[in-house]
């Protein structure tokens, strides 16, 4: 580019020169230098520098084997040259590049906030602008309104928590899917000991799912509960995760899991290599309720019924004895 007379300030998406966040910004750190492009897949971004998208749909392979369909959002256009000569001719040769950027709307999403566009980073690091635009939020009430205020001593054992996971800065083509929720007793998705509150069509009796693949919004609520492994412990802190991906919204129904039968019911297998990341919660924490004032209540008053047994057994002992003696004539 440079060797053809052109710097960065005359490369532009689609020929979008008057809009700055349609050019290029160069990067001088690694060698030789580039020109990197940065864009959003919402709809104002693509119509902004004139973007192409396609949706395509094909079966899941690599970290997505898993995964029976998976769809992909492709973006596509044209990076321009534009010659700044006011002369009649001009010697530089006018640029034109071509590019594709494949995005599998199957990201597996943590609530990290990131930047910086790129598929094979998506992929592979979890860097991306589409992962950024996941997140995951509690709420106390059922409208979704009031968040979640944990107090340091925990939760009350059975509290019904509210969970969305939401999608944002995204175009209305697609819908928030959810695939498997559970939890652990580490901040860590992979941790050994994990609960599911639904995975497929198996699911906690005391959880509900509210929007599922209808909405750029998932909901659904569960019980607070304690993991055995707390039971020495006053607060039980346990972390939520959900597989999520995106799905287009007319097909979105069609990705469901089909809870008709029990066999179709059965719980699917999930890799558990280091490359799938989830949405994840802070912690959660849950108390015992003090049961110390019961036990204060009942240690004070044991010795009553005690003695109270004790002068009947006394009594009894005594007139059956007298009774005896009486028999044979002993008794004064």
């Amino acid at each position: 580019m440079y060797f053809g007379g052109y710097n960065e300030s005359l490369m532009a998406l689609n020929a979008k020169f008057n809009i700055p966040a349609c050019r290029g910004v160069a990067d001088w750190t690694v060698n030789p230098p580039v020109l990197l492009f940065n864009f959003s897949i919402s709809q104002e971004a693509l119509t902004l520098c004139g973007n192409n998208m396609n949706i395509t749909s094909q079966v899941g392979s690599g970290v997505f084997s898993d995964f029976s369909q998976i769809q992909s959002v492709n973006v596509s256009g044209l990076i321009n040259s534009w010659d700044p000569s006011t002369t009649t001719i001009t010697y530089r040769q006018q640029l034109m590049y071509q590019f594709s950027c494949l995005y599998p709307l199957q990201y597996l999403v943590n609530n990290t906030e990131l930047s910086v566009s790129g598929v094979s980073l998506a992929v592979k690091d979890n860097n991306g602008t589409f992962i950024s635009t996941l997140s995951m939020a509690l709420y106390s009430s059922a409208n979704y309104t009031t968040k979640l205020q944990i107090p340091g001593s925990g939760l009350q054992l059975k509290t019904r928590i509210y969970v969305q996971v939401k999608a944002t800065n995204l175009t209305n083509k697609f819908n928030v899917l959810l695939d498997r929720c559970y939890a652990t007793t580490s901040p860590y998705p992979t941790s050994s000991t994990s609960y599911d509150l639904f995975v497929g069509c198996i699911r906690d009796a005391q959880t509900k799912i509210d929007w599922n693949g209808i909405s750029q919004e998932a909901h659904f609520s569960f019980e607070a509960f304690r993991f055995v492994e707390h039971k020495n412990l006053t607060v039980s802190t346990f972390y939520l995760h959900c597989a999520t991906r995106l799905c287009e919204n007319s097909t979105c129904a069609s990705l469901l899991p089909k809870c008709v039968r029990k066999r179709e019911a059965e719980s699917p297998e999930y890799n558990s290599t280091t490359d799938v990341a989830m949405v994840s919660s802070g912690p959660i924490r849950t108390r015992v309720d003090n049961g110390g004032l019961v036990t204060t209540r009942l240690t004070s008053s044991a010795p009553i019924p005690q003695l109270t047994y004790v002068g009947v057994a006394t009594g009894l002992l005594s007139f059956f004895l007298f009774d005896w003696l009486s028999t044979f004539g002993l008794a004064q």
